[in-house]
């Protein structure tokens, strides 16, 4: 069945893969962005696209339009662009939430939220389920986005408890793929492009601090079949690939595959950046039978490939 689906945050690295999808499914797609870090490039092949619809408009404020499906993806993601304006970053994770769950209420449409690992902090449990509660600093430089995920969760779940609104929350883990923002700051990027530019790699602490990498197929294929899982399924449900690789790893893999002939260089590490992220995706290979298929190597290649005709 053909349902107009409107993703907001459509012109980012996320959004962009997502309304793909949508499109090629032969859904109708408003693609909603205030292009604070989304790009028109990432979107300009579906512009042609008669089922394809492009707004600016920006979360913050109330948006009045006709949908049978919701994904709010709306909100700069990496440190670099949300520590930019942590006030405004926030507004978009809270007041953003606020408004299209309004949407949803009013137009009883089904809504997903893209939420974030972030919410587990620097976890004191490893790997993290979705019953952890996380260890988060509430007034640190990166609270913004890990408080403004966290509150978004909250009004997802008391719009679902008082007005029996469908929710879905996903967790995102680290993800990575073509359309990554050169200059984010993400520590794919940031080792791609370096390699590729021959400039040292730079890596924050000692390397030993791990991360799960998933790629951006895996991830949206994860994102649908939770909109299209049973109500019943609210989330949370965490999205990632449980393969764990220190930093020290990704860099020499980054290395071997561009061939290039940069050096590490070893920088303090930030403030709160957590030591360990590692989804377990128990819950979303029993309830949506979903797990990554894409191997690192294979999506860095993939990537690589794609920073090389960008730069």
């Amino acid at each position: 069945m053909t349902k107009r689906i409107l993703v907001t945050g459509g012109a980012g690295f996320l959004g962009s893969h997502l309304c793909d999808r949508l499109i090629e499914a032969g859904h109708e797609v408003l693609c909603v962005d205030n292009f604070f870090t989304g790009s028109k490039k990432n979107i300009e092949h579906l512009l042609p696209r008669a089922n394809f619809e492009l707004l600016r408009h920006d979360v913050t404020f109330p948006l009045f339009v006709e949908v049978d499906e919701i994904y709010n993806l709306a909100c700069p993601a990496s440190p670099i662009h949300y520590q930019f304006d942590p006030v405004q970053t926030t507004k978009t994770s809270v007041h953003g939430a606020i408004n299209m769950l309004g949407l949803a209420k009013r137009l009883n449409a089904k809504i997903l939220q893209a939420s974030t690992s972030e919410v587990y902090g620097d976890p004191a449990t490893h790997p993290q389920t979705e019953d952890y509660w996380g260890n988060v600093n509430p007034i640190g430089v990166r609270s913004c986005y890990d408080e403004g995920k966290r509150c978004a969760e909250t009004l997802f779940f008391d719009y679902w408890r008082q007005h029996q609104l469908r929710i879905k929350v996903i967790r995102i883990f680290n993800t990575y793929g073509p359309r990554m923002h050169p200059n984010d700051g993400r520590v794919v990027s940031n080792f791609i492009v370096q390699a590729l530019k021959g400039e040292d790699i730079t890596i924050f602490g000692d390397g030993t601090q791990t991360r799960s990498f998933c790629y951006v197929d895996d991830l949206v294929d994860g994102m649908i079949k939770m909109m299209s899982s049973p109500d019943l399924l609210t989330g949370p449900v965490n999205l990632g690939n449980p393969n764990e690789f220190t930093m020290l790893d990704l860099a020499q893999k980054v290395i071997e595959l561009t061939k290039s002939k940069s050096n590490l260089v070893f920088k303090s590490l930030p403030r709160d950046d957590p030591k360990q992220r590692q989804p377990d995706i128990s819950l979303a290979k029993k309830e949506l039978d979903w797990k990554p298929s894409v191997e690192l190597e294979e999506g860095l290649t993939r990537t690589i490939s794609y920073f090389k005709d960008l730069i």
